[in-house]
């Protein structure tokens, strides 16, 4: 990938695109505790912090830093050691967050190690710099930058996330690898999802919800595990055949759900959407009602604030109306 060249995004403008219809969901196996782990590489740290200024992005830290977003702005710089403009850009950020005392951490992403963080956050370009705050991107710029201008991003970052309430700071003391605990519930859950038993954590779940049903948490939980436990018997060749039928099959209902839940699983969220909409306008019935209930069920799995969501709302209202 190369770079179009640098396009500053306002952190004010912050994007409403929910990770969770981006990442790859098995990351749900993991609870996620508040501090990242992974030891910083390269630069140094804050004296007397309890966590490094930097640390190195993984496919296994990175729900980790996604949790931690929500008391400290985390700074993700996608990067390759095949861009010289890449590795010059992560050196100037982490001389520039150096200088930030722990109000904002750098998680430095190799794109060439772990390319599904950059299908994570839908990168065209390396490098790009994208914040996380409380588990939504804000994204920053594509291609090179001045240390000013770095500096400028943060400093605009900072005021968003007090807006919002992350005023957290490393050298402050924030909890090292402390969560807060789950309700029994959600904890028997997240045991089951670690285990791969998918229908004892549905099972958990269904529970929390019978006891209170507004718990917003417990519905979208559940719907990831369905979700999970719908697709992870499929192999590649299986859902290449899965998708095959369905192109040769439009009102096969079952299929068309199916290459939804593998859309969704890809990140392919809008695709999943709009497969399942144009079947609900080309039928009637119980087919119909099947499909719309699965749509809503998507939404938890993607987030209702996602705008894509919101889209694909607006969508299913032209079809049913």
């Amino acid at each position: 990938m190369s770079s179009p060249g640098s396009r500053p995004v306002s952190p004010a403008a912050a994007s409403q695109l929910n990770l969770r219809g981006a990442v790859d969901l098995s990351a749900l196996r993991r609870p996620a505790p508040a501090a990242p782990s992974g030891a910083p590489a390269g630069s140094g740290s804050n004296p007397g912090s309890q966590q490094p200024l930097r640390v190195d992005a993984t496919e296994a830290n990175f729900q980790d830093l996604v949790q931690l977003s929500a008391q400290i702005p985390i700074l993700f710089l996608l990067w390759s050691n095949r861009s010289l403009e890449a590795s010059t850009l992560l050196h100037s950020f982490e001389g520039v967050v150096e200088g930030y005392a722990g109000k904002v951490v750098l998680a430095a992403a190799d794109v060439d190690a772990f390319p599904q963080l950059a299908q994570a956050f839908q990168v065209q370009a390396i490098p790009t710099a994208i914040a996380v705050l409380k588990g939504q991107p804000v994204p920053l710029f594509e291609g090179p930058a001045s240390d000013q201008e770095i500096r400028s991003l943060i400093d605009e970052l900072l005021k968003v996330a007090e807006a919002n309430g992350v005023t957290g700071s490393i050298g402050a003391g924030v909890p090292a690898g402390e969560a807060p605990p789950l309700p029994p519930l959600h904890q028997a859950a997240f045991d089951a999802i670690e285990a791969g038993d998918y229908a004892a954590a549905a099972r958990a779940y269904r529970q929390a919800l019978a006891e209170k049903p507004a718990d917003a948490e417990a519905k979208a939980g559940l719907a990831q595990v369905e979700l999970m436990g719908r697709i992870e018997s499929l192999s590649a060749a299986e859902a290449e055949a899965v998708r095959q039928q369905a192109a040769e099959e439009p009102d096969n209902l079952e299929v068309q759900l199916s290459v939804a839940d593998l859309d969704i699983s890809g990140g392919h969220v809008e695709d999943a959407f709009n497969r399942i909409i144009a079947f609900i306008g080309r039928n009637f019935g119980p087919e119909r009602e099947t499909a719309r209930v699965r749509l809503l069920e998507l939404f938890d799995v993607v987030g209702i604030s996602d705008e894509r969501v919101a889209k694909a709302r607006q969508g299913l209202a032209r079809v049913l109306f």
